[in-house]
């Protein structure tokens, strides 16, 4: 008898009981390939990658588990019903049953996917972490052209519009955003809601064709499930900060296209759960929330004007004292931030400039926003617009009494916190280069040169020294004047050091070499002692590395191996960026000539 026979009608074991084929599971649920796909997809059930492939490589396997609990699923019945149904509608028109088939049509059966979403997702925060690819392609979708004929439905498109829009508006009502970013591909965001950072990506505001190589039946499918979820998710955030969901909009701004405003106003108006009783007492408790808001804003501006005037010897003393009374507020300091980043500034939008994006960037950052068109909170002659976005070389009209940047100067200023210097963001001038936030420069071993310059800047921001009441501007002048040259004598204090130190080092070396007895000429024509000693260490290290490699097992070899090429790679990566910055500061300089 073989080792592995097994006697006909006995059990099966191993990955052969624990794993099914696709072919075997669509036969054993009786449904079509495309019912299957569509099953799969909305409760969450994906291929499988067994160790051993019991019935070849070629052949794509699922869990027996999860074939299992599709089994007794009301969808399928609901689809079976569906099925019926076309067959019935398609009969009736084959008869010419007008009447029965009209009858048919305007009964459709339906089905839900809130359980689904219950299943999924038991708590909040589960839905918030599988939110990247939901957003994502909501927001592809909510861009695609509103036409009749096409692939999909335009009632689709214009709930994707309409759930991305109050995703936006309340991302931006609770001065959630913190990382922006434009690539080629669109414009990347991320946000972060009740701890959990979210990140999707929105496409550009330009004219999308529907290609033939891409199957929309399964990026419906995933759209039909995606649209339940965020509307759950909706709903959820509006209530937790008292607004009525779904909210009612203005009709004329939304005639107008301006969705996203007319949400921001909503939401701003106050619209609560509840008669408008509630909604006064909510709008009293506010205020009376923002005036302690104002009253701590104070006393921490005193404390950190206090907190300079401390001696060197007790840093941080007031900070300890108010540290347990202010633990909550610091949980907040970076929404505070957010929020106060473009306080007191009032924008403009020229038509030619990315309206939607921009309007969902600066609110969210405390700033006040209008754009050229009907609807607009206000025109371009106010007088007290700080900044207008442009993107023309020429304008028909300019006010000396605000700045003319490009749009780029935004999406820094987010990325960076602070309200950057705008020479360089002039209309007709080509922008510093727009870096990524979703980069960490320490860990790819390359900073470029403007992350030095933002770093600097923000620095300078964070260390500057607030005015007591009663000094006035020419002290404080004189007082910033003061710190920066007793910087400049610790740095000379500290070369002076430095050198010290090195000559020591210096002196001890000859007086060595002078015990051993060697002479000037032996030492001036061999190695010098700091290069024999970094030779000695180098082969130091490579003796031990040699030696600890020989201790290794195969599979830690091989990691290590891997890390070696992957340290490398990066190596060849900073070095090439860094002859591609040469290249382009000598062409610069070669046109400037």
């Amino acid at each position: 008898m073989p080792k592995h026979y097994r006697p006909a009608g006995k059990k099966k074991e191993g990955n052969a009981a624990k794993y099914i084929t696709r072919s075997k599971a669509v036969k054993y649920l009786q449904i079509s390939l495309a019912t299957f796909r569509k099953i799969c997809i909305l409760k969450g059930v994906f291929p499988r990658d067994p160790k051993k492939k019991v019935e070849g490589n070629h052949k794509t396997y699922y869990h027996m588990k999860d074939i299992a609990f599709l089994v007794h699923d009301p969808l399928i019945e609901k689809f079976r019903e569906i099925k019926v149904h076309r067959k019935k509608v398609k009969k009736a028109f084959a008869k010419k049953n007008k009447d029965l088939a009209d009858r048919l049509l305007n009964r459709p059966p339906t089905y839900k996917l809130d359980r689904l979403i219950l299943e999924r997702y038991p708590t909040f925060v589960d839905a918030l972490r599988d939110l990247d690819d939901c957003l994502t392609m909501v927001h592809l979708f909510a861009a695609l052209p509103a036409v009749e004929g096409e692939r999909v439905q335009v009632q689709r498109i214009h709930n994707c519009r309409r759930l991305s829009h109050e995703w936006q508006a309340y991302i931006s009502r609770t001065h959630s955003l913190r990382k922006t970013f434009i690539s080629v591909k669109g414009i990347y965001y991320q946000a972060e809601v009740q701890g959990q950072k979210v990140t999707w990506l929105t496409p550009h505001a330009l004219q999308q064709v529907l290609t033939d190589d891409v199957d929309f039946n399964v990026m419906l499918t995933f759209l039909e499930f995606y649209e339940t979820l965020l509307g759950f998710i909706n709903f959820k955030l509006y209530h937790s900060i008292n607004v009525n969901y779904p909210p009612v909009l203005d009709p004329r701004l939304e005639a107008l296209a301006s969705e996203l405003y007319a949400l921001c106003r909503y939401m701003s108006s106050g619209r609560v759960p509840g008669n408008s009783e509630s909604a006064g007492l909510i709008e009293d408790k506010e205020d009376e929330n923002n005036k302690e808001s104002s009253k701590t804003d104070e006393s921490e501006i005193r404390l950190a004007q206090l907190q300079h005037q401390l001696p060197t010897n007790e840093p941080g003393a007031l900070m300890h004292l108010v540290q347990e009374s202010t633990a909550t507020d610091a949980e907040d300091a970076d929404a505070k931030e957010c929020k106060s980043l473009f306080r007191n500034l009032k924008f403009y939008l020229s038509r030619e400039v990315p309206r939607e994006s921009l309007l969902f960037i600066i609110p969210a950052f405390g700033g006040t926003v209008s754009w050229e068109g009907e609807g607009a909170p206000f025109d371009e002659t106010d007088e007290d617009i700080t900044h207008q976005i442009v993107d023309r070389p020429t304008q028909s009209h300019v006010f000396l009494s605000r700045e003319y940047v490009q749009p780029q100067w935004i999406y820094d200023c987010v990325n960076a916190r602070i309200i950057l210097p705008t020479e360089g963001y002039f209309v007709g001038r080509v922008p510093p280069p727009h870096l990524s936030p979703f980069v960490d420069n320490d860990a790819e071993g390359y900073i470029p040169e403007y992350a030095e310059t933002i770093k600097r800047l923000q620095a300078a921001a964070q260390n500057q020294v607030l005015p007591l009441p009663s000094i006035g501007d020419e002290d404080m002048e004189n007082s910033l004047v003061e710190a920066i040259i007793d910087r400049s004598e610790s740095n000379e204090v500290a070369d002076k050091k430095r050198k010290l130190e090195m000559l020591e080092k210096q002196y001890h070396d000859e007086l060595k070499m002078e015990c051993e007895g060697m002479t000037f000429s032996n030492r001036t024509t061999d190695n010098p002692p700091d290069v024999m000693d970094k030779n000695d260490g180098k082969q130091a290290e490579k003796d031990a590395a040699d030696i600890s490699k020989a201790l290794m097992s195969r599979k830690q070899r091989g990691l290590l191996q891997a890390i070696e090429i992957h340290q490398e790679r990066k190596r060849d990566k900073v070095s090439l960026l860094k002859k591609r910055k040469k290249n382009a500061d000598s062409s610069a300089s070669a046109k400037g000539r």
